[in-house]
């Protein structure tokens, strides 16, 4: 990640125990503020309430709220991407993307207030990510997708472009996050109810895979 989104403390070559449990505790803190009352209602002093510390403390760890909302989007996209990353080169493809869809599934399920703030920014353009998403996102999805297109190269993928099949995965799966609400007006539950997460995972699986598995001659 870029230096100058990293805070003082992750900056630092002495960084401690202490310093890296702030952090986190300032970035929890800062995510339910600003899902609360967003970027532009929230307040650094807010954030240090919520973090339960002062606020020359929490200015040790991040200079501005711009700092620290910034360092919520991309805690939150290294989240998303750490499974994308363990996608295995040498592994069995339907067992490598099943296991990644999984993973973002189980991470809309357990972290949709992290998944529809980040939805806001990219829908206002992603004023404060653009350069991070040009970057570090589009480098691990070109990496993952040169391992899609030669799996289907070897014929153990149908045909398909591998850019635009990462994109239906995350539509797929964080759609579960970004329309909670939705989904609870139709099904009266949301995807933390065990046997509708159940659901979410066979449904998206099975229609995913039937699309990109080759097709096996019937004996």
């Amino acid at each position: 990640m870029d230096d100058q989104l990293m805070s003082r403390a992750a900056a630092s070559k002495k960084r401690t125990r202490i310093q890296a449990e702030n952090e986190e505790k300032i970035l929890d803190a800062a995510l339910e503020v600003f899902s609360t009352f967003g970027f532009r209602g929230a307040t650094v002093d807010q954030i240090a309430a919520q973090a339960g510390m002062s606020k020359p403390n929490l200015l040790y760890y991040f200079r501005r709220k711009q700092d620290i909302y910034t360092a919520v989007l991309t805690r939150t996209l290294d989240m998303w991407l750490t499974p994308f990353g363990e996608m295995d080169p040498d592994g069995d493809p339907e067992g490598e993307i099943t296991a990644y869809v999984r993973a973002k599934l189980a991470q809309s399920r357990d972290h949709p207030q992290e998944s529809r703030l980040f939805l806001g920014e990219v829908m206002q353009g992603a004023p404060l990510l653009s350069a991070v998403l040009a970057t570090d996102l589009r480098d691990i999805v070109e990496e993952k997708a040169a391992v899609i297109a030669r799996w289907i190269a070897d014929g153990r993928l149908a045909p398909v472009d591998p850019v635009h099949l990462v994109f239906m995965i995350w539509a797929m799966t964080q759609h579960y996050a970004d329309f909670d609400t939705q989904i609870r007006a139709v099904l009266g539950k949301g995807v933390s109810d065990p046997a509708v997460f159940a659901t979410a995972n066979d449904t998206v699986l099975g229609v995913l895979m039937t699309g990109i598995l080759p097709r096996r001659p019937v004996p």
